[in-house]
């Protein structure tokens, strides 16, 4: 009778192990199961995170649908369902929020930030206009760090790798007293450029990592009902801005306007060896990249009995040293060695003040106001011109930059029926954006007002706009939701360089001769309407699962932006692309037929195209498709448990797709791939330690992740091999 006993106890302990396990999101901006709730996203625990290596943001798109996050030498670009930003100055904003605890990080070459200690990231695909606010068109990252427990844990971890990879991160978390507890965590990784000097002249190439980050949080239970969190963290990144090969790399034909994608190994795509024809004159310097991120936030939740107040305040601050050579195509046949340096600094506030029903009535609710603010002082200089007729300075000296929005927002559920509610939501929006700053033309570093001249850049912008939710969700059997939304998304508008007739700012003023039309000076707000349905199952006692969502988005003012000739120079200038419509649908799931295997999967289907585009009010590029909009991709991984030792592999293939410079009508095509990661697990009961090796993109295959204006293309990674070992007291 007890062995009948022990087998049926393991017998049931193997069923429950082999159940897809619930995880508890905040999408909604309350905690709920991610099964529950009705919208498009995809969360990666902290244990899938450690298993495949995912140390940055960049390396999510590969495990999520219709999501594609890249890392170019300008920051994090993300795009999700075909709609992205190039936009990464100080002027312009992202169309999908990052955010950090829930704070918004503004800034994409702050985003890219190393990933250690985390609880989860949750990937919100479609507009969240009503409770994440403005520059959410394409969706959110929300990265969630675990927060400060009442027990004692700890652990380390350190990894080696090639490309003389090593990295260490540690957490100790101490429990002080009953009302307070401290968490310590941080991260060191390293590793030499994937880059190959194919001049042999001793300049260390990018693609390289040299990162520093640490954060400390402190939990206080002021009250029985009142919790406050409170964060700081901090980053320093010395790593190199050189992370580019010349497009000719991977394609022919750049110079006739249409780019072949042409086939070469790994190691001749990763070889710098442009000679520039100005090299005797300016020659490449090293170049350096450093970075220093800081942030502060203050987390409190008080249960006031029928509600629970929310309030999110943080401080966040970030400068950029920067000294880089830029491959800079002047011509269609003619390319530069430029060198640019880049000072930049950055602050931004946030405060949320939030109020949410609680009690199990059939109306839920939650409302709030928003305040953001970021001041920003930027200066670029580019030398090696003078072949162009532009001096030997050419510089943008811009300062204060500041934007400012202002939001009431609030959402209600109502429960129609046991089974069925309805859900509507608005949020209304202010913003504000202003910078005064100067183009100059220099003869030496420093400006000399008897030989240099500035050009006035003087503009700012004030927008409004009401973005709104409606949706249904009705559970069609226990473990089976259906939904549907109806939603609007906003990005906001901004400005280029220049200024208008009349205005006076730093001394300067903006005759007519040198003003600039106010319908090229200020592009409008990018917004979208996006329908959206889903269904959410599990079946097979709780062993296999499938999110399955349909969409379709109309897009007005999609903002675009590349480098333009203006008035004799070069210009970063963004525009809005008139109309785009975008459709698909996404599938991912698990199933899990044994305690000891399981299988997950992603696949996605894309037609995101222009409905109405020209880019120079010449060519039609109606019809032609959007930037990263594969038209389809396919994700599959399988993992099996031998005891202590557990195997994954995981494949992703893509189809091909585009890269655009519309400044230059160029469309480059980045031909279909398919990259596939493996990963050996052993850790023996009972120990507290384990053993990883992992080996990405086995095929060690690259294409490209970003190409500019000027013919800089930033390959994707190569092969890379490593190995972890983690201890827990």
């Amino acid at each position: 009778m007890m062995k009948k006993t022990i087998a049926l106890s393991l017998m049931l302990a193997g069923a429950a192990r082999a159940q897809i396990q619930e995880v508890t999101v905040t999408a909604q901006r309350s905690p709920s199961l991610e099964s529950k709730t009705p919208v498009s996203m995809t969360t990666l625990t902290a244990d899938q995170l450690n298993a495949a290596g995912i140390d940055t943001p960049g390396a999510i798109g590969a495990r999520v649908p219709n999501v594609e996050l890249d890392y170019a030498t300008d920051g994090l670009r993300i795009t999700m369902r075909g709609v992205s930003n190039a936009d990464t100055t100080e002027k312009g904003d992202p169309s999908a929020a990052f955010l950090l605890d829930g704070t918004y990080i503004a800034r994409p070459q702050a985003q890219n930030r190393s990933f250690y200690d985390l609880e989860r990231v949750e990937v919100l695909r479609g507009p969240q206009g009503t409770l994440y606010g403005r520059n959410t068109t394409a969706g959110v990252v929300s990265v969630i760090s675990k927060a400060p427990i009442n027990r004692f844990e700890a652990w380390i971890a350190t990894e080696i790798g090639n490309y003389n990879s090593r990295k260490v991160s540690a957490m100790v978390n101490v429990p002080v007293n009953d009302m307070l507890s401290l968490r310590a965590a941080m991260a060191l990784n390293r590793h030499d450029s994937y880059l190959i000097n194919g001049l042999h002249n001793g300049r260390e190439l990018g693609k390289d990592r040299d990162d520093k980050s640490a954060r400390l949080s402190a939990r206080l239970k002021i009250t029985r009902d009142a919790t406050l969190v409170l964060r700081y963290d901090r980053s320093k990144v010395d790593d190199n801005n050189d992370s580019y090969v010349p497009d000719t790399n991977f394609y022919h034909g750049v110079a006739s306007g249409n780019p072949v994608p042409y086939g070469s190994g790994t190691h001749a795509r990763l070889t710098y060896g442009f000679v520039a024809p100005n090299a005797a004159i300016a020659p490449p310097v090293q170049a350096h990249s450093y970075k220093n991120t800081s942030g502060i936030s203050a987390d409190l939740t008080w249960d006031l009995g029928a509600a629970t107040m929310y309030y999110l305040g943080s401080h966040r601050d970030y400068d950029h040293d920067q000294l880089a050579n830029f491959y800079y195509r002047v011509q269609p046949a003619l390319a530069l060695n430029v060198r640019e340096s880049f000072l930049g600094d950055y602050s931004q506030n946030s405060h949320e003040l939030r109020l949410a029903t609680n009690g199990d009535g059939p109306l839920s609710a939650q409302a709030g106001l928003y305040y953001f603010r970021e001041t920003s002082k930027q200066l670029y200089a580019f030398r090696d011109l003078d072949l162009i007729g532009l001096p030997p300075y050419y510089v943008f000296d811009h300062g204060p930059t500041i934007s400012t929005s202002k939001a009431l927002f609030g959402q209600a559920t109502y429960r129609v029926t046991d089974r069925l509610r309805a859900t509507a939501g608005a949020r209304a929006t202010n913003d504000d954006k202003s910078r005064v700053g100067s183009t100059n033309f220099q003869q030496a570093e420093a400006f000399n007002p008897a030989t240099d001249f500035k050009l006035l850049n003087d503009a700012a912008l004030r927008t409004h706009q009401t973005t709104w939710r409606l949706g249904l969700d009705y559970d069609l059997a226990p473990a089976t939701l259906v939904y549907g939304s109806v939603s609007t998304g906003y990005k906001a508008g901004g400005f280029n360089d220049g200024c208008r007739e009349g205005s006076t700012q730093l001394g300067l003023g903006c005759p007519a001769a040198l003003a600039v039309p106010a319908a090229a000076l200020v592009y409008q707000p990018e917004t979208v309407r996006s329908y959206e349905a889903g269904v959410k199952t599990r079946w097979w006692d709780n062993k296999a699962s499938l999110n399955l969502a349909v969409f379709k988005y109309d897009y007005n003012n999609l903002q675009l932006s590349s480098v333009a000739i203006v008035a004799g120079a070069p210009r970063f200038v963004t525009s809005n692309a008139g109309e785009a419509s975008v459709k698909g649908l996404e599938a991912e799931g698990q199933f899990a037929p044994t305690a000891q295997d399981r299988f997950n999967y992603a696949f996605s289907l894309l037609d995101a195209h222009y409905a109405r585009y020209s880019p120079d009010g010449v060519h039609d590029w109606a019809g032609n498709k959007l930037d990263r909009s594969p038209s389809n991709t396919l994700m599959l991984g399988y993992e099996r448990g031998f005891g202590a030792l557990a195997a994954g592999i995981s494949a992703r293939r893509s189809a091909s797709y585009i890269i655009a410079v519309p400044a230059q009508l160029l469309q480059y095509r980045v031909p279909s791939y398919t990259q596939t990661d493996a990963t050996l697990r052993y850790r023996p009961r009972g120990a507290a330690w384990g053993l990883t090796a992992r080996v990405k993109n086995i095929e060690n295959k690259v294409h490209p992740v970003n190409i500019d204006s000027f013919g800089m293309l930033a390959p994707s990674d190569p092969r890379t091999v490593d190995l972890r070992l983690d201890y827990r007291f």
